[in-house]
């Protein structure tokens, strides 16, 4: 009944956004008051999880968003993209210039956070595709789908790499293993099925949209990628730094400080405010004005995944995945597989890649003890497994469709598709790699 209650919510969502034309933060808001009530959460347990729901994707997200599209606007205005696009486009040529851009995706995914990640590299994307005018949806989903991999595969990131703690894996074969399955994943779900998407046409978010500058009026190859790519840089040098002087707490602290997301875009933002604004001739109001517009543009987008956050929220406090876990730990079947399919199940009701992982993880650990199941294989099946099918309670999801100013149904059939060819995949991998290790 209660996997019932889900779906039939989460549909209920989905024809309020496309057939009610509703606004999707109002639908969310909606839907997950219906969902606390339905699941039999208390009725002021429901309004404290709506709001903790929103405050806490917002909280995460609000600075790396809007500092990020600060920074693209900035870059888009500066001319940085334009040359960014063109110096891209004569290394790898049209033909290649996609896996050009996935490449880039997936270097720079592994140091960086998913959601950091996205709002770095959709400018970059669109300013080739603004330039040169390709396919938005089909040069930019093998991209994404390098930075989702690095997410739900590789440590760093949340998820992976508490499982590594949890199940007392090793750190560097699971890097390995996980760069192993990562490659045909990302491969397979990018640029070979993202030919089948080259019909999708669509107009990108205008935010990082700019008239053509005079070659003169650029700024240089270096500082362009150097700003663009600023806390790409950060971020790998206090991973080293970590890594150099792990026995010295103050320079770990400050390290991990610098890491933090949120730190990133602001040391990034400020220093593309001289590099690419007033180095570039701009006033400081001239700047302030391109950062106003920027935020203006994305408002809704923010709104819409705190709306998200609500339902999920919601979902997680209804206790739907222990629920969801419990009956599935009691099925007879191969623990690897088991794994995979707990988190997938939980990634699609609750549509948190990392809520699904770490869930997983708690309901499969004491099923291992008596097995001889590989804890790496188990880290990145839970990893596959929790990127399954992201749909309309996944913050990435409407992420991805406002950025790329989408229809409901062209990101089900493009980001969510993707999503689940990726979390295949890498089942695949794992159960075929297990037969060797």
């Amino acid at each position: 009944m209660t996997l019932l209650i889900v779906v039939g919510c989460i549909l209920l969502l989905v024809l309020l956004t496309t057939w009610g034309k509703i606004n999707a933060f109002i639908a969310f808001l909606f839907v997950s008051i219906l969902a606390g009530l339905l699941l039999g959460v208390p009725l002021t347990g429901i309004t404290k999880s709506v709001q903790k729901g929103v405050g806490d994707i917002l909280g995460s997200l609000i600075i790396v968003i809007v500092f990020g599209a600060m920074l693209g606007k900035l870059v888009a205005a500066s001319g940085a993209a334009q040359k960014i696009a063109a110096v891209m486009m004569k290394i790898f040529g049209r033909k290649y210039i996609q896996w050009g851009l996935m490449t880039t995706g997936f270097i720079i995914g592994i140091p960086l956070f998913y959601n950091v990640g996205f709002v770095l590299m959709v400018p970059l994307i669109f300013s080739v595709v603004y330039k040169y005018k390709l396919p938005a949806v089909y040069l930019g989903l093998p991209m994404l789908a390098a930075l989702s991999v690095t997410h739900g595969f590789l440590p760093p990131h949340p998820s992976p790499a508490a499982l590594v703690l949890q199940f007392h894996a090793n750190m560097g074969l699971t890097m390995f293993y996980g760069i192993m399955l990562a490659i045909p994943a990302i491969i397979i779900a990018g640029p070979i099925y993202s030919k089948t998407l080259k019909g999708i046409v669509v107009v990108p978010l205008k935010t990082f949209q700019s008239d053509d500058l005079p070659e003169e009026q650029l700024p240089g190859t270096w500082n362009s990628f150097i700003s663009a790519l600023l806390p790409v840089i950060v971020m790998a040098l206090t991973t080293v730094c970590v890594l150099i002087f792990k026995d010295n707490p103050s320079v770990t602290s400050f390290a991990g400080f610098l890491a933090e997301p949120s730190i990133v875009m602001f040391l990034t933002l400020c220093l593309t405010t001289f590099t690419l604004g007033i180095k570039m001739g701009k006033s400081m109001k001239e700047v302030m004005s391109i950062y106003g517009d920027a935020v203006k543009d994305i408002a809704m987008i923010l709104l819409i995944i705190g709306g998200s956050g609500a339902l999920k929220q919601v979902l997680s406090d209804s206790g739907v995945s222990k629920e969801i876990g419990d009956v599935l730990a009691g099925l007879s079947i191969e623990p690897l597989f088991l794994g995979w399919l707990i988190a997938a199940v939980i990634r699609v009701c609750l549509g948190s890649a990392t809520v699904a992982g770490l869930t997983a993880a708690g309901i499969i650990a004491p099923l291992m003890i008596n097995s001889n199941v590989n804890p790496e294989l188990m880290v990145l099946s839970i990893g596959a497994g929790s990127l399954m099918f992201s749909h309309v309670n996944d913050p990435g999801f409407w992420m991805f469709k406002e950025y790329f100013n989408l229809g409901i149904k062209d990101t089900i059939r493009s980001w969510s598709i993707m999503e689940t060819l990726v979390a295949v995949v890498g089942l695949v991998g794992v159960l075929i790699l297990n037969q060797f290790v």
